[in-house]
């Protein structure tokens, strides 16, 4: 036996054992013996777990560096861009018309810029939450309202539509089910190639859980890329987007308990459907 490690075997913890430069960890556990209240002796169980502990010391490097990412992002590059943006917007009132058409892509982009830095951001916070999300009951009605407002704003060009009414219920859920439909109701509009994007939001309820569909008149997603859109890193429909923003939804339903999916609209376009549980 290593003597290193059997200096060690009356504690129980994870032990980080050198030698010639190379560390391994082991798990240290020990059962008493007894007879009677007597402890005559103990089993001592040593389990390699080098692996175990090499690849939580990467998770918490991953980490680290996801959160100095997200400082970056949000303060940073937000910052700069808003900048921008407000200088830009000055500009409306003094350029002549063969300008206006480049002062208006520069606007977008740079609202789009700030759009992403906020998804980045939400994408960031949410890998570095613990496993077990702290939920809550959140009211459904007002925060769709609250996002319905806000792509309205975003997007003036586009029919945003209420189709019924929005259930009054609460779901289990935390703040961040803002970014849940923000995400889709703007990746309803971004990748429509209508002249004029029209999104209906319908939602229906049962015993249990309550389902949000988002329906548009865009191109619709093939079938073979249905399930794909949702994955890491997915770009999906030709997008120059990162697609950060679609597994940053399917990764929130998952933490609520809940599930996201797609299928076609009719007669085009898709519908995006997110069921969560409910909350009496």
């Amino acid at each position: 036996m290593n003597t290193a490690l059997a200096d060690h075997l009356t504690k129980q913890d994870v032990l980080a054992i050198t030698q010639n430069d190379e560390t391994r960890y082991y798990d240290v556990s020990s059962t008493p013996f007894l007879a009677g209240e007597v402890t005559t002796g103990q089993l001592v169980t040593v389990t390699d777990v080098t692996e175990r502990e090499s690849y939580r010391k990467w998770l918490e490097e991953k980490t680290e560096q996801l959160e100095a990412l997200n400082r970056v992002v949000r303060h940073d590059i937000r910052n700069d861009m808003a900048v921008i943006l407000g200088w830009a917007e000055i500009l409306e009132d003094h350029v002549d018309e063969d300008g206006e058409e480049a002062l208006e892509r520069v606007l977008q982009k740079s609202r789009h810029v700030i759009q992403f830095t906020e998804v980045a951001r939400d994408f960031v916070e949410s890998l570095s939450e613990d496993a077990d999300a702290e939920l809550e009951p959140i009211e459904l009605q007002p925060l769709l309202g609250a996002e319905l407002a806000a792509v309205r704003d975003s997007f003036p060009d586009a029919h945003f539509q209420v189709s019924g009414e929005l259930c009054d219920v609460s779901v289990l859920a935390n703040e961040m089910l803002s970014s849940v439909f923000r995400n889709i109701l703007e990746n309803a509009v971004r990748h429509n190639d209508k002249e004029t994007p029209e999104v209906t939001i319908s939602c229906e309820e049962d015993s249990d859980t309550v389902r949000v569909r988002i329906a548009d008149n865009g191109p619709g997603i093939p079938d073979n890329q249905k399930d794909q859109i949702f994955g890491k890193g997915e770009k999906g429909l030709d997008s120059p987007g990162s697609g950060i923003g679609l597994y940053l939804v399917h990764l929130l339903t998952q933490q609520f308990g809940g599930n996201v999916w797609v299928k076609d609209n009719d007669p085009n376009g898709s519908v995006f459907v997110v069921e969560l549980p409910k909350v009496e």
